[in-house]
Parts: structure tokens; sequence; C-alpha cells
């Protein structure tokens, strides 16, 4: 199953409210939040949706490794250990990577939501058009990975 990385880049201002309804219901209620999304139709069709507002591609396991070691959290904001993923049932951060692309979810006690910082270096191009036309929005493929390494 193909696991994609959705990564909200636009802010609040001027959404509209069915358009929020979307972004929250892939799991990035705020700017420079990140969310795993399964290869689902339905899922899909919320990411061409949301394409205004949101970048997306193909996560690759190196890229979610270090996504969950740097960025994952538990319930009460507490950062993911090895004694932690031990409690959950996992020998490594390896291992869980293996068990998110597989089932194409987040277990439950890891938060869905992952927080990052805005990418070191800045975006390449303007927030406000699609990587298409030389901006950041909208379907990149794999080249999200590069973008998750600036802003992990």
């Amino acid at each position: 199953m193909k696991l994609f990385l959705a990564i909200r880049i636009r802010g609040l201002t001027g959404v509209s409210p069915e358009m929020l309804d979307v972004l929250n219901r892939l799991n990035v209620p705020k700017k420079h939040n990140a969310s795993l999304i399964p290869d689902t139709p339905s899922m899909v069709g919320m990411l061409k949706k949301a394409s205004d507002y949101i970048t997306w591609g193909e996560i690759n396991k190196e890229s979610l490794i270090a996504l969950l070691q740097k960025r994952g959290r538990l319930e009460g904001n507490k950062r993911i250990t090895e004694e932690s993923l031990k409690k959950i049932g996992f020998n490594s951060f390896e291992e869980l990577a293996e068990k998110i692309i597989a089932d194409g979810k987040v277990p439950p006690p890891i938060k869905k939501t992952f927080r990052l910082t805005p990418p070191s270096g800045g975006f390449k191009g303007p927030i406000t058009k699609h990587v298409n036309e030389g901006g950041e929005l909208g379907y990149r493929g794999e080249a999200i990975n590069q973008l998750l390494s600036k802003m992990i």
C-alpha cells in the first residue's frame, strides 16, 4: 500500500468552512502540520480538493523513520522513546515504520499529526502556486521527502 505524507503550507486566512473541515479530516489543522494519509480513493479525493493549501507525495521508509524519531509524539505530547516503543509492542522505529506502511495508519497511542518547523532555507517557490507552476502546493511525488528533511 502506498502511503502519502500531506504537509499544510498555507495558514487560516480566507479558508472556507468546508475547506477547514477537509483539512481537519486530513489531520492538518494548522500551518506546517504533517499527516500520513493512506492511498484510498476517498483520501486521494480529499488531498486533491485541499491542494490549494497542502503539498503531498509518497513518503519513503527512511523519511518516515526520521519523522517518527524527531517529530513523533505520544498522547500528552511526550516524545517517542525506545522504552515507549516497547510498551506499545515494537522493538524499533524501523519495525514501527514498516507496520505503518503496511497498515496505512498510525497505531493509537501515537498522535496522527506531526508538527514541523518551517523549511530551513525557506521554500523554493511561492506558496500560492502549484508545483507544476513553479510553486510549492499540490502533488510532488517523491520530492516530498526532500521537503520533509528540511522541515524536521
